[in-house]
């Protein structure tokens, strides 16, 4: 485990996290009940067709949501940042399915995984669980709208753009660790598109491209 989990206790980590969320007695029942698991850049914490048996809740750090295409392609949905959970994720732990998701970790963190028993006892027990799992739900959903439109209605250098500042804003940072074909992959492109587009944009002075990095420059 990284310093954060080894110089704060289980409950001080979820209290830091969901206390402005959840009242106490649900606090203290998710501190007594959740594994906390670290996670790395690029672990993959949920894969396609894996049956998920726990909720996350995202303690620290961030998680890309990805969805598989039908020619074993990838596609970025959506980002989870402290606070969060995965309405899909969920649904799967209720439904007992397979996951139809794939959950990368965008750069180190804390999760915290809550029994799929639990998740059902807390929605008739808890007033703050339920609004959660339905703003969750209504979160996710809006997003995923955000990215059919993204998708249907936006040319690919647009997408491209949005990437970029959305990955900048997960991760706090002007400067962005990622190669072309790990942009071209999110993105459900070719890196050869992503290069040319990634000049593009550097040509109109909007990013810098380094060695081994991308630049946001406004």
């Amino acid at each position: 485990m990284f310093c954060q989990f080894e110089i704060m206790t289980v409950k001080e980590l979820i209290e830091e996290a969901f206390g402005g969320i959840f009242e106490k007695d649900l606090l203290a029942e998710i501190t007594e009940v959740v594994k906390i698991t670290d996670f790395e850049e690029n672990d993959i914490l949920i894969d396609f067709g894996q049956y998920i048996k726990t909720m996350p809740l995202l303690i620290s750090g961030a998680i890309r949501i990805m969805r598989e295409d039908f020619d074993e392609g990838e596609l970025l949905l959506y980002f989870l940042e402290k606070g969060d959970t995965c309405a899909m994720t969920m649904a799967c732990c209720i439904g007992d399915k397979k996951s139809e998701i794939r959950a990368i970790a965008e750069n180190k963190g804390l999760v915290a995984m809550v029994p799929v028993a639990k998740m059902e006892e807390w929605m008739g027990k808890y007033k703050t669980w339920r609004s959660f799992v339905f703003q969750s739900y209504n979160n996710r959903f809006n997003e995923l709208l955000w990215a059919i439109d993204n998708i249907a209605f936006m040319k690919m250098n647009e997408r491209l753009e949005n990437y970029l500042d959305e990955t900048s804003k997960v991760n706090r940072s002007r400067i962005i660790y990622k190669t072309h074909q790990e942009i071209a992959g999110a993105l459900n492109s070719s890196r050869v598109v992503i290069s040319r587009l990634l000049k593009a944009l550097e040509n109109e002075g909007k990013i810098r491209l380094n060695r081994n990095n991308i630049e946001l420059l406004n």
